[in-house]
């Protein structure tokens, strides 16, 4: 095997083994295990000696990962699950594939192939792995699920078409040719049973709540919105203020200058509301789209529509208006 790790520690950034430590069930299991928190965490290791994770550290891997890079749009469960069938949740397993000639490798058995064309084409960059040296960095838990979980999302609107849960998961472990084979159907079931046993083990509020102020501060998060201020230009947030609808419902609810809060769900997934939404599409055609007939309550619609009205947007629609990395790439362009 070409790379091996015996501690967390050599495969985790320290922000990343911070946030595992903060979760209780992680830190429960590990001190039980006998690790002490400011020394090298060893990894679990099977009777032959391959490294895996157990299901507890799967599922915080799954739901840091979610909550960083597809909030709203995956469920974490499914990614624990994903990587179960795969590979094991073993880190280190490797997978030669004689018809396409490609290696899939780790927890999420993710080939370096599909990883670039990922950050390639759909902009999934947290991540290089574009240099050959870079390769082995798939065998670290977080950027293997980071690819896995881009590439799970991207099954669910392939071929442009809204694919079902069950499609994904077939096709992500079969192949897309052999999604809706019979031959595959084992796939869906052992998957279903492993998903439920990781929502007996733990409860989808425990991981909503999965230390929220560290995942917020965290060198690669990106995705926990609190604050207007903190995403929206100054110009912006002007521009928000002056529409009267906005400033009466802000004003309402006690936003202040300088420190407006987004509205969240009971999952905590950051929103926008009907006024807010509207409010947006009228200053954006103002701006740009002014004499092109485009209809503030249209746009309103769509987002309705696409999102829900979810920052993140919902499964694998990203944003308010469910626009992909390639559709803005090329509008862009144009």
């Amino acid at each position: 095997m070409p790379v091996s790790f015996k501690y967390w520690d050599d495969c985790l950034d320290p922000d990343d083994m911070r946030l595992m430590w903060a979760d209780p069930h992680v830190s429960k299991e590990w001190t039980d295990a006998g690790e002490e928190q400011g020394q090298k965490v060893h990894l679990s290791r099977d009777p032959d000696g391959e490294a895996y994770l157990t299901q507890t550290e799967i599922m915080v891997v799954a739901a840091i990962t979610v909550q960083r890079h597809f909030k709203s749009q995956l469920d974490p469960y499914m990614i624990g699950a994903l990587a179960e069938i795969a590979s094991g949740k073993r880190l280190f397993v490797d997978n030669y594939d004689r018809k396409t000639k490609e290696t899939k490798m780790g927890i999420m058995q993710v080939t370096p192939e599909v990883a670039q064309w990922l950050g390639r084409e759909l902009g999934y960059k947290n991540y290089d792995i574009e240099l050959e040296d870079n390769i082995d960095l798939l065998y670290w838990p977080f950027i293997n699920v980071y690819f896995g979980a881009a590439y799970a999302k991207w099954l669910f609107s392939c071929d442009e078409k809204e694919r079902t849960e069950e499609f994904v998961v077939r096709a992500y472990k079969g192949g897309k040719k052999k999604a809706t084979h019979k031959s595959s159907a084992p796939i869906f079931e052992r998957y279903l049973y492993v998903k439920e046993t990781l929502l007996s083990m733990r409860q989808p509020d425990s991981l909503n709540e999965l230390a929220p102020d560290l995942l917020e501060n965290s060198s690669t998060a990106g995705t926990q919105l609190v604050y207007w201020d903190s995403k929206v230009s100054v110009e912006d947030l002007d521009g928000m203020w002056s529409q009267p609808d906005v400033l009466k419902e802000w004003t309402n609810s006690g936003e202040r200058r300088g420190n407006v809060r987004f509205s969240h769900d009971a999952k905590k997934r950051p929103y926008l509301s009907r006024v807010e939404v509207k409010a947006v599409a009228e200053i954006i055609i103002s701006r740009h789209f002014s004499s092109r007939g485009v209809k503030p309550e249209a746009l309103a619609a769509l987002a309705e529509v696409c999102s829900m009205r979810f920052v993140h947007g919902v499964r694998s629609r990203t944003g308010l208006m469910g626009i992909d990395y390639p559709t803005a790439a090329w509008l862009s362009r144009s």
